[in-house]
């Protein structure tokens, strides 16, 4: 491979005309020969540019509504000769075929014809052919051809030929090769994907995922580990598309806590009231509901004011002063809502490490969505949980009905748990958790570490009974024996939700009964690993 190319003659063929005068000019400036096709070659021509039509050079008209116009050897040829083969030179002078030094190509806006909601024809319609087969012709023969996949290298391309006296480097093709396969392989992942929706095939032969740098990483969960931050293109509301106004670079473990702390604040729609939920290792340390947003950021503190340290806040409404000035009070790594009032923002200037974002919306929970994760040797590929229960799903199992107080508090219980990591045991108490136990391998130990967690919150509240007394509890999953329920029966809890399903559920509902407790069953479970 020869390091340094020179740009003689460039092909430009773009659906996003952004920056494509400018780089006209540029390149023509230079003294590149631009040849093109249909939109962009108009454009260039109307901005007083030279433009050869790709149509003259084959020698074929662009037909079939523009489907057949670079697909032809003349184009391919020039892309794809290796400059350096006798046999290669030899057949390019045979049949009158010009080297073609560089390619300019983004491609039909797929992905964004597919997020307007297109019907299924027109998503069709918008699938490029031959750009994506230019750019892989031209990215393999990188040795001699540049190839440029997005606007934002366009500068890049200048300043690399301005600093190699019109030419490329060795270097700089090989990177904008792999930006390119990248690019068709993103593109064809979005492709297979919306297709493998619209005709219902739940389990694709091949599954392709891909995304968007972001912003790469200071380190990822621990310092010796690298990690960048991708987007795939959703529209969703949350830390993807959220702007950040203030503070440092998110870092991974902010990323990771930050779109779990809102994810289940949009469980709550604004219109119900205002909700808070903090976090605190992607697992909540307190969530509630109340009048006002200050009011569910009191409630959500006080379950465990010592978790809520250094923790992540998400509002599921906008972010008023009050409120901003009571979060201000403790350190906080990030804070998330839709919005925030000019008064928020600068009560947060003078916190410099806290960073705030705002969504614009909330998340729907019940949006359908893929979730990808990586295991050794393959990936494993589920529907997001947006599994909901309404009053009506319930099933009271019990001798005793819940009251209406604790019907709304198992329901918002439930939606908490399902944001927990299982075993996961959450109490609730008028809108607001009282205790959380996440993650252990014993659902008992769930209980028990939730119910010691609402005794240290009241003791240093100063109150003489522990929070959990007269709350209900969720749990996740089903009560395999009778001791975890028992030992929530224990810690205060008078009502219980959970799927229900065990082999034991007679032995269990049992136990309820003898305790006093009212228990309803969900036929649904929440696990989170």
């Amino acid at each position: 491979m020869t390091d340094l190319n020179p740009i003689r003659r460039a092909l430009i063929s773009v659906s996003d005309k952004s920056g494509l005068i400018d780089l006209g000019r540029a390149l023509a400036e230079r003294g590149v020969e631009l040849l093109s096709t249909g939109g962009s070659a108009a454009a260039l021509r109307e901005a007083g540019l030279v433009v050869t039509d790709v149509a003259d050079v084959t020698g074929f008209p662009e037909m079939m509504d523009g489907r057949v116009k670079t697909l032809h050897p003349m184009v391919h040829g020039g892309l794809l000769a290796l400059r350096d083969n006798p046999d290669h030179v030899a057949a390019m002078k045979e049949h009158g075929i010009g080297g073609i030094d560089l390619l300019v190509v983004n491609l039909y806006p797929f992905e964004e014809t597919v997020a307007k909601g297109a019907d299924f024809d027109t998503c069709i319609e918008n699938i490029d052919i031959g750009g994506p087969a230019m750019i892989r012709a031209a990215a393999k023969n990188h040795a001699f051809v540049t190839t440029i996949v997005d606007v934002q290298d366009y500068d890049t391309l200048l300043g690399d030929m301005d600093k190699h006296n019109g030419a490329t480097c060795a270097k700089f093709r090989k990177r904008r090769s792999q930006i390119a396969y990248a690019r068709t392989a993103a593109y064809d992942a979005a492709v297979s994907t919306w297709m493998a929706e619209a005709i219902e095939v739940p389990a694709p032969r091949r599954r392709a995922v891909a995304g968007t740098l972001a912003q790469t990483l200071r380190y990822g969960e621990n310092p010796h580990q690298k990690a960048a931050f991708y987007t795939d293109g959703s529209s969703r509301p949350g830390v993807a598309t959220a702007k950040q106004h203030q503070g440092k670079e998110l870092s991974y473990n902010n990323i990771n806590d930050t779109d779990a702390a809102f994810e289940l604040v949009s469980e709550f729609a604004p219109a119900d009231g205002p909700a808070v939920a903090i976090i605190k290792h992607a697992n909540p340390c307190g969530v509630a509901r109340g009048k006002t947003l200050i009011e569910a950021y009191r409630a959500a503190f006080d379950c465990d004011r010592t978790s809520a340290f250094g923790g992540i806040i998400a509002l599921n409404q906008p972010l008023d002063a009050e409120t901003a000035a009571e979060i201000a009070g403790i350190f906080t790594e990030v804070v998330i809502a839709p919005s925030a009032d000019a008064g928020a923002m600068d009560i947060f200037t003078k916190k410099k490490n806290l960073r705030l974002l705002t969504t614009g919306a909330m998340a729907d929970p019940r949006t359908a969505a893929l979730t990808v994760r990586q295991v050794s040797g393959g990936l494993l590929v589920q529907d997001k949980d947006n599994g909901h229960v309404g009053l009506a799903d319930l099933r009271v199992v019990t001798k005793r009905v819940p009251s209406e107080r604790e019907m709304a508090d198992l329901l918002f219980a439930w939606t908490v748990a399902k944001h927990v990591k299982s075993n996961a045991i959450v109490y609730v108490k008028d809108g607001a958790t009282v205790g959380v136990g996440a993650g252990q391998m014993s659902r008992v130990d769930s209980c028990r570490i939730a119910a010691r967690k609402s005794i240290d919150m009241a003791e240093a509240l100063g109150l003489d009974t522990p929070l959990a007394q007269g709350a209900v509890v969720a749990s996740d999953a089903f009560f395999p024996f009778a001791d975890g329920l028992l030992a929530a029966a224990e810690a205060g809890a008078t009502a219980v939700i959970q799927p229900g399903g065990s082999m034991r559920d007679d032995e269990v509902i049992a136990a309820a009964d003898e305790a006093g407790l009212a228990m309803v069953l969900t036929g649904m479970r929440h696990f989170r690993h």
